[in-house]
């Protein structure tokens, strides 16, 4: 499995999916947008990333990519299978979702308050959603990503 951020702000966010990553056994992590990685465009250590991440972005392959589509693309060329773990019209339940031994799987999450784009579901072969049973409609998406990745590698 690999993971997507797309736009997601929070360094600590960020880092939180570094460190579920590393403990899940994820392949890689591309960034792309805002999202920041454990170093700037200058190559200094964003220190609040690695404050959360405990070292796992020295563990876990990670990618900055500039055009998400693009990404897209490459990895539906591979083979892989896209995810993108949202609150949609057309979502589904993740725990109704059944991980296949041979597939391979890309989660996408997005931005903390705006999520993912339309551009970005279209392409989804699945879009998946944590059922919510409180008042609250959402889950911080470095927990989301927790989530969705254990059960997502769970085959």
């Amino acid at each position: 499995m690999i993971i997507i951020l797309h736009n997601i702000r929070s360094a600590h966010n960020v880092g939180s999916v570094f460190r579920t990553a590393d403990a899940a056994g994820v392949g890689k992590i591309y960034l792309s947008g805002i999202t920041p990685g454990p170093r700037d465009k200058y190559g200094r250590a964003n220190q609040k990333l690695i404050k959360v991440s405990l070292g796992a972005e020295k563990h876990v392959s990670f990618e900055h990519v500039k055009s998400i589509s693009g990404l897209i693309n490459r990895l539906k060329n591979k083979g892989f299978k896209i995810l993108a773990l949202e609150q949609h019209k057309k979502s589904k339940p993740l725990f109704d979702f059944k991980p296949k031994n041979k597939e391979k799987y890309a989660l996408i999450a997005g931005a903390e308050t705006k999520g993912l784009p339309d551009s970005i579901l279209k392409r989804a072969d699945k879009v998946l959603e944590i059922p919510m049973a409180g008042c609250k409609e959402s889950l911080n998406v470095a927990v989301a990503l927790g989530i969705a990745i254990f059960h997502s590698t769970r085959v």
